[in-house]
């Protein structure tokens, strides 16, 4: 089910992505929900990449000392 939104939006970046809307065949609604759900997940994926490769590193740190060699 669809919700209707508002926002104020960079008038040339709508443009850009009405360009990319039409260039692609597809509607405004279905680009925005695509785009926002890119989003999102690069947003949830990024902190938990991050906090893995930290503690990687931690575990890893006399290996990568003598890599470093």
């Amino acid at each position: 089910m669809g919700l209707k939104v508002s926002t104020i939006v960079d008038a040339k970046i709508w443009r850009e992505f009405k360009r990319l809307a039409e260039d692609s065949h597809q509607n405004l609604s279905g680009l925005l929900t695509e785009a926002l759900a890119d989003f999102l997940q690069r947003k949830r994926v990024r902190p938990t990449f991050l906090k893995h490769m930290e503690a990687s590193l931690q575990e890893n740190e006399q290996l990568g000392r003598l890599l470093a060699k």
